[in-house]
């Protein structure tokens, strides 16, 4: 680690002016951000077949994706408070997303691979490797990836202020937004355009690998074309009253200064308790339950081979379900802001609310695609309005200078709900075999029950909330 001079970190000098970004530098700061939501992309859709390939039940693969929340609620504030207090030659926020990004490709690599990897450390070591040495490696390469993808996260955002001035921050976050939104739609689409289009499919491996590409050469680019400049750390008397000196408690107390936050948060839980019942076990749905694979987690080889060509287009289809997803939200996105500065966020909201709960709850009823495609476009809806308005409702009631401490409460719940769901969903579905050609399967649709009752939820709940009168 090293300090820099005054007359390396020109931001930290006496009335310094950041230079404004042009469209094409913003475009190239973005990129990074595109890369880095392909690659959690094709993470949310492939895992479930890798790690299933290799032995993992419905529980076990619950527990594996138990990676994202806790990776999210310690690594992220850990390497934001570490990149906030650092100085080296390449920045303070560059290293940690350059080095997220690469270990987090060479796991994307390894993933799919476990079971060879497996194979060949037991030839290295010239021992017999155990049945569960696959999974076990892959289990570990899971949270390696999230970890890495959270790693980075943290200091990309915080790179918006370390590189433009701050009229530019807005505009900065829409266009991380739509990098976010064309991210997620090019990795859910490429195995279904390609083999769509020019009739060649795209194997598990070939897609982890395109991810791996995608993440960092992507966060490559944006690490060259983008100038950081490493902005003084505010000392105690610079700070506002409400950053003086707030342990966990206070800011804690802060936080639930008033009921109305109370309630946003309430709504944020059964939310996430109901859209992360979807986003983990949706292509174990469209591969199971639409297509008809049985559970293969414990079938010889060769069944294992005569179904291959079902799972993958089992995996295409939950591909092209997301990125009807993640379409919608995209265009939903603008219209469901000026909504609701016309009739409030709170009425917006419920209604996207309950579309998503009618929609997730269609899903558990039919195995129909055309119809489980449309179920999903309409979740996007509520997915579009997800990502905005509940932090534009807390926004109203929290103190001003306490933004950051609360937006990492309010993540609790966020986070929290998946932990609880994917722990109590797994145990659900591990519990109700049943049979599919003669073979093992499960009942993969009592997660979109799950999430159209919490969703409904907090559907019910929005309307009690007292929003300020602008």
């Amino acid at each position: 680690m090293t300090t820099t001079t005054d007359k390396q970190n020109p931001a930290e000098e006496k009335g310094f002016k950041f230079p404004k970004l042009t469209t094409m530098q913003l475009i190239n700061f973005c990129i990074g951000f595109f890369g880095l939501q392909f690659a959690w992309q094709m993470r949310i859709l492939l895992s479930g077949p890798v790690t299933e390939s290799l032995g993992a039940s419905p529980f076990l693969f619950s527990l594996i994706w138990l990676a994202g929340p806790f990776t999210g609620l310690v690594v992220q504030p850990v390497i934001g408070a570490i990149s906030d207090n650092i100085s080296t030659p390449f920045g303070r926020r560059k290293p940690f997303l350059l080095g997220g990004a690469i270990l987090c490709s060479l796991a994307l690599w390894a993933f799919p691979n476990s079971g060879k990897i497996a194979d060949f450390l037991g030839k290295l070591v010239h021992s017999d490797v155990p049945i569960w040495g696959g999974l076990l490696i892959a289990a570990l390469l899971i949270w390696v990836i999230d970890a890495c993808i959270n790693a980075s996260q943290g200091p990309y955002r915080a790179l918006v202020p370390d590189t433009m001035p701050q009229e530019q921050h807005a505009l900065a976050n829409s266009y991380l937004s739509l990098s976010i939104g064309l991210g997620s739609v090019v990795a859910s689409g490429a195995a279904w355009f390609m083999k769509t289009v020019f009739n060649y499919q795209l194997s598990v491996e070939t897609q982890f690998v395109m991810a791996a590409l995608a993440f960092s050469l992507a966060v490559i680019w944006t690490c060259i074309t983008t100038k950081e400049y490493m902005t003084k750390v505010k000392t105690a008397e610079e700070e506002t009253p409400a950053q003086e000196k707030q342990t966990f408690l206070q800011s804690l107390k802060a936080f639930f200064s008033d009921i109305e936050v109370y309630k946003v948060c309430a709504i944020q839980f059964f939310t996430w308790m109901g859209v992360i019942s979807m986003l983990i076990y949706f292509t174990n749905f469209s591969v199971h339950n639409v297509f008809g694979v049985p559970d293969l987690t414990s079938v010889s080889e060769s069944v294992k081979q005569s179904y291959e060509a079902k799972l993958l287009e089992g995996t295409n289809f939950s591909s092209f379900c997301f990125a009807i997803f993640n379409l919608v939200c995209f265009l939903c996105s603008i219209p469901i802001g000026i909504l609701a500065s016309k009739f409030g966020n709170k009425k917006v909201h419920t209604v996207a609310l309950l579309l998503m709960a009618a929609a997730f709850t269609g899903l558990a009823f039919t195995v129909n695609q055309t119809y489980v495609a449309i179920l999903m476009g309409l979740a996007g809806v509520g997915w579009a309005s997800l990502l905005a308005l509940p932090f534009a409702m807390l926004s109203e009631y929290i103190q001003k200078g306490t933004e950051g401490s609360a937006m990492g409460i309010f993540n609790l719940f966020i986070a929290g709900p998946q932990v609880i769901s994917s722990i109590a969903l797994g145990a659900v579905i591990a519990r109700s075999p049943m049979t599919t050609d003669g073979l093992l399967n499960y009942h993969w649709e009592y997660a979109f029950l799950a999430a159209g009752i919490c969703i409904l939820i907090a559907a019910i709940m929005t309307p009690f909330i007292n929003e300020k009168k602008a």
